[in-house]
């Protein structure tokens, strides 16, 4: 449940939302994405209200969600073909997107035979094809392994900046928040609730060494965390109180 959920995002920003299990972060980015109605209240996109078979939002899980049986190719071409766009611009564009994530010699691979790695660039790129205004990324990494994932957070990095889509990142790494975002909101649970609203001034391009080399990163990260693990702990206090009642 979300209480008092007030947030304002502006165009081309890069928006990430941390807080303990159960804080209402997925459900928060479920409304954005129409996914869930609000019972009370509205979520505005370019000033227009959010409502049933609105599709201004495209999402990005951890899971990478490929049909096994479509080539690379044409599991970027998925939405396109949805939507009806003609076969020769939906190739001319997956052929456009596969080279911009470095996996255009796999265009016709199968895609059980990619790493894990490789998937999610598949992933990335079935959905950027598509030229969404608002990217919703729920924990899209958390599969990888730790390399794997820094690669990624980069790489990411790179297409973000050429396109500048608004994001909305959900995530429970801290330091993954910090590295790719414009701001960090930290949730409170029971009920959901923004408490920190951070705003982060590293200069882009962003690199993983900023982690160890940036002392304001450094910063950002000690202060976040130590309100993060506050409102871990009270967490489990009211869940062990409401246990205790029940």
């Amino acid at each position: 449940m979300l209480d008092d959920f007030n947030l304002r995002i502006e165009p081309s920003e890069f928006v990430s939302i941390v807080g303990p299990s159960g804080c209402g972060k997925t459900t928060a980015l479920g409304m954005v994405g129409n996914l869930l109605k609000p019972r009370s209240g509205t979520v505005r996109i370019d000033g227009a209200e959010v409502r049933p078979g609105s599709n201004e939002a495209a999402f990005l899980f951890a899971r990478d969600a490929l049909l096994p049986w479509r080539r690379v190719r044409s599991n970027v071409e998925l939405g396109m073909e949805v939507r009806g766009v003609p076969k020769a611009e939906r190739r001319e564009r997956a052929e456009e997107w596969l080279r911009r994530v470095r996996l255009h010699e796999f265009a016709d691979s199968d895609v059980l035979h990619l790493s894990q790695g490789m998937r999610q660039r598949v992933a990335i790129a079935r959905t950027l094809v598509q030229s969404p205004g608002v990217l919703l990324m729920d924990e899209p990494f958390a599969a990888l392994d730790a390399q794997t994932r820094a690669i990624q957070q980069e790489e990411f990095l790179r297409l973000w900046e050429a396109e500048r889509p608004t994001v909305i990142f959900v995530t429970h790494d801290l330091e993954e928040a910090i590295l790719l975002s414009d701001r960090v909101i930290l949730m409170a649970s029971r009920p959901g609730r923004m408490v920190v609203d951070m705003k982060i001034e590293l200069e882009r391009p962003r690199h993983q060494e900023m982690r160890r080399s940036s002392d304001l990163f450094k910063s950002y990260f000690h202060d976040m965390s130590a309100r993060l693990r506050a409102e871990v702990d009270l967490a489990e206090q009211r869940m062990m109180e409401e246990n205790q009642n029940d």
